[in-house]
């Protein structure tokens, strides 16, 4: 697995670390999107920046990952077997709930932080 970077040369967080600050706010019961958090970050173009984020988690990582969906509320690792079921299961544990189709209502779970 890559290395995360901790900083860019200015020594301002990578946008890696940024995108953990911000999962981990998230909280338990509710999601964001990919695409959320780059807006959230600034970066309302870098959705798929971070899912990479994500996918390069360090293993042992205290950043809840299942709690970021894509944006018509379903799970992005959908079809790569067993990863996609932990993720629902997760969710689902922590209360959220999926239709016939997989998805969840983003209106019901969608967290946007408070000012």
């Amino acid at each position: 697995m890559a290395d995360i970077p901790s900083a860019n040369k200015e020594g301002a967080p990578s946008y890696y670390l940024r995108v953990y600050e911000v999962v981990r706010r998230v909280p338990r019961g509710r999601v964001v999107t990919y695409g959320q958090v780059a807006l959230l970050l600034g970066s309302p173009a870098a959705a798929r920046a971070t899912g990479y984020a994500l996918h390069f988690l360090p293993e042992g990582s205290d950043v809840p990952w299942w709690r970021v969906v894509n944006a018509s509320g379903g799970i992005s690792l959908k079809g790569r077997g067993s990863a996609a079921d932990f993720q629902r299961h997760l969710l689902e544990r922590e209360g959220v709930a999926f239709d016939a189709e997989g998805k969840l209502d983003l209106r019901v779970y969608r967290w946007w932080p408070e000012g």
